[in-house]
């Protein structure tokens, strides 16, 4: 699935982080967990930052200045409303090139929907783009090989990918990353996410 269907997917489903019982609280602890790992709090980025600005606001509250990402022109109208203050840019993680350096980058339930071919690519772009003691969070499908699937329970069909645990163990060791954290956090679903450190 191109970014433009994930964009037009995501543009017809915005209600459901909308709604006043959405858990704003959802990967805040793991963020927590990885915020613990930083040592320089100057820029931050959000990829796949959504519209409910719930992690930019915890960056700014720890100090960053934080800016985000998104491929849905409807998630990122909502989010630059939210935050009028905030650096938003709607394009495809993909494609997008930074001109800055972060300390701190998540990409929490985000790029396990760019093909399986861009998987390594962007993650290895968004290593590039932490500086030294940087931290990088990432959401991703907990298999132990790679996959790649399309599922329409949000209502339209949305593609997935990952590298598994053991491609993207391999992966951030590669780039010069140490593993912080590893974790299972919705077990027995395959919901994974890790922790990495630039050193």
């Amino acid at each position: 699935m191109n970014p433009d269907k994930i964009g037009k997917a995501y543009d017809a489903i915005t209600h459901l982080w909308e709604r006043k019982d959405f858990n704003r609280l959802n990967g805040v602890e793991q963020h927590q967990r990885a915020l613990a790992f930083v040592k320089n709090k100057v820029n931050a980025l959000d990829v796949g930052c959504g519209s409910t600005g719930r992690f930019i606001e915890l960056l700014r509250r720890a100090g960053f200045i934080p800016e985000g990402i998104d491929v849905s022109e409807k998630m990122v109208h909502l989010a630059r409303k939210r935050d009028p203050d905030v650096t938003i840019h709607q394009q495809d993680i993909c494609e997008w090139v930074s001109d800055k350096k972060y300390d701190f980058i998540t990409a929490w339930d985000s790029i396990w929907h760019i093909p399986l071919d861009q998987q390594e690519r962007v993650i290895s772009k968004l290593v590039s783009w932490l500086n030294t003691g940087g931290v990088l969070i990432f959401s991703f499908g907990g298999t132990h090989e790679k996959d790649e699937h399309r599922d329409n329970s949000m209502g339209p069909e949305v593609y997935y990918s990952t590298l598994g645990t053991t491609g993207f163990l391999k992966l951030v060791s590669n780039l010069g990353c140490v593993c912080r954290h590893l974790e299972y956090d919705q077990y027995p679903e395959l919901h994974a996410y890790l922790i990495v450190e630039k050193v």
